[in-house]
């Protein structure tokens, strides 16, 4: 078994990460910004069925954009899974908010890395580095497409992760050394939620469930449950088919707002009453984007069918997602088991 460091602790797809090691049996270690945060991680890690396992991870003080408590953290450890991301639910003012931590923060979790002797770094990406930009595409993405950064249709989250993901692989090919690099980039993850903290894809789904949004927007996107996403970040830890490669992790076909809100709808019942699954026109949000930067950030994707694979980790890691509808029907009854919704 294998010592293992999770960078973000608190998060959401951390803590899934940190229950399948323990599970497997792997020595792990995390890093939080504030210490005073273990007792929120425990109670994640026992949601997710660690069960004691949860008592014996080590938490650190790591914070993305300091030097400081990287060395420690790393020191020891063969792998390293870079988990830790900014994600917020709307853009900044200034989108080097976003991308400093993203980049800054790769490359520190990187250089510790390597000066401690690390085997391999799994990085979490994004499909945000895949598949953005103004040019509408019909044929399927895939690991070998890049988000163009210099695109003005690209939003900053998007335009951080494509600057951050590339930052890491010149790193590692210029100055990794020994160092192994293995990066996940999954599409919007779904799934279980342990706990207050959870990604900006649920609290799509939570809006959804408690009645506020008045209806769908024309946007595709994929979905992937956060369980499977970190059994393929423990396979790229592990296999050696995984050295230097890039894995999109998705599940299915890309779905609509529309179809996620049919999933709810049709699979919750009772609780699934205030779900809206009218189609909101185009023109609607583009008006009303004229006083909603939120909106008018979704507008460069109206309308755009994309879809991607995830043949690659299929073939290459044996990797097997579960279907996006179990996925989607799991982050709502995650939430209503936390009292998280507002009829909870």
């Amino acid at each position: 078994m294998a010592r293992v460091l999770v960078t973000g602790g608190t998060g959401f797809l951390g803590a899934h990460c940190m229950v399948q090691l323990l599970t497997a049996g792997h020595e792990v270690r995390a890093t939080v910004r504030d210490l005073a945060r273990a007792a929120d991680v425990n109670a994640m890690l026992r949601q997710g069925g660690a069960g004691a396992g949860a008592d014996h991870v080590t938490l650190l003080a790591a914070d993305l954009n300091a030097d400081a408590g990287w060395p420690e953290a790393v020191a020891g450890c063969d792998y390293v899974l870079h988990v830790a991301a900014p994600f917020p639910s709307r853009a900044p003012k200034d989108e080097n908010d976003l991308i400093r931590p993203s980049r800054d923060g790769a490359l520190r979790v990187l250089k510790a890395a390597r000066d401690a002797g690390v085997r391999r770094v799994v990085l979490t990406s994004s499909f945000a580095a895949i598949g953005y930009g103004a040019k509408t595409r019909k044929t399927t993405f895939t690991e070998s497409d890049w988000t163009d950064p210099e695109d003005p249709a690209v939003q900053p989250y998007q335009r951080s992760k494509t600057i951050a993901e590339r930052a890491a692989w010149d790193f590692v090919a210029r100055e990794g050394g020994t160092l192994e690099l293995a990066v996940i980039n999954p599409v919007g993850i779904l799934g279980p939620v342990l706990g207050a903290d959870y990604s900006t894809s649920i609290h799509l789904v939570k809006r959804m469930i408690d009645g506020d949004t008045p209806g769908c927007p024309d946007i595709w996107f994929g979905v992937v449950d956060a369980r499977d996403v970190a059994d393929l970040h423990l396979r790229a830890m592990s296999d050696p088919a995984a050295r230097g490669e890039r894995f999109l992790a998705t599940a299915g076909h890309f779905l609509s707002v529309q179809e996620v809100a049919q999933v709810l709808k049709g699979g919750l019942g009772d609780a699934g009453r205030a779900v809206s699954t009218r189609r909101l026109p185009n023109w609607l949000l583009r008006a009303v984007s004229l006083a909603d930067p939120e909106i008018r950030g979704m507008l460069p994707e109206l309308g755009k069918r994309k879809d991607a694979t995830a043949e690659k980790a299929q073939r290459l890691l044996g990797w097997t997602p579960r279907p996006p509808e179990e996925a989607i029907i799991a982050t709502a009854t995650s939430l209503a088991a936390l009292h998280l919704l507002k009829a909870g």
